[in-house]
């Protein structure tokens, strides 16, 4: 089923909707947070969600992915875009520690979707994980645009070094969740970044 085409009040509620369902789901998880959840978290009625998501929950999962999505990347703008030298890496890296210590729960919204749903329901994994690869392939541009632009040796291996780079993004993230503190990340992005620069020219 698809979405109705909505007023701006209709399409403002949605969001309102979206974004509370986001912050219930990032504190109990998928499988905690019901539908009556949602409801008395956004005093909306049954007929009024399903009008809002069809689909179900499962929509309604879909989007919230896709919000989160977007305030991470926000969160890594404007050098993200970029990632062409040293300076806009070192400012990715602090837009990172200041979203994520910003947060109530300091994990990955998207990995933790990724985790939970992988084994529940795979079709709405994937839908969490094309945003995980959206962003993978976004830090990859980066490492090419870094070796084109002649600050990684000729021999470096963006594919690699953006794996390096992202796996070790989301462990912080991991333990920055589980110890509730934001040095593991910073710990982590620090290692990341010195990696990346072991390959410079």
């Amino acid at each position: 089923m698809s979405t109705p085409k909505l007023t701006p009040k209709g399409a403002a509620t949605r969001d309102r909707i979206v974004q509370t369902a986001a912050d219930l789901v990032l504190a109990r998880g998928v499988g905690g947070t019901s539908l009556d959840d949602i409801r008395a978290g956004t005093a909306t009625s049954k007929s009024q969600l399903f009008h809002y998501f069809p689909g179900g929950k499962g929509e309604l999962v879909g989007a919230l992915a896709t919000l989160q999505a977007g305030r991470v990347l926000e969160a890594q703008r404007p050098w993200i875009d970029a990632l062409d030298t040293w300076e806009s890496w070192e400012g990715w890296r602090a837009g990172l520690l200041a979203h994520y210590d910003g947060l109530p729960h300091r994990g990955c919204p998207i990995g933790s979707l990724v985790q939970e749903l992988s084994g529940t329901d795979p079709a709405l994994a994937g839908v969490a994980t094309a945003h995980m690869d959206e962003w993978l392939g976004r830090l990859g541009a980066g490492v090419v645009r870094m070796r084109e632009a002649g600050h990684l040796r000729t021999d470096a291996d963006p594919e690699a070094l953006t794996l390096a780079i992202f796996a070790a993004l989301q462990g912080g993230l991991m333990l920055n969740q589980a110890l509730d503190s934001g040095a593991p990340l910073a710990a982590a992005l620090d290692g990341a970044l010195a990696t990346l620069r072991d390959a410079a020219a």
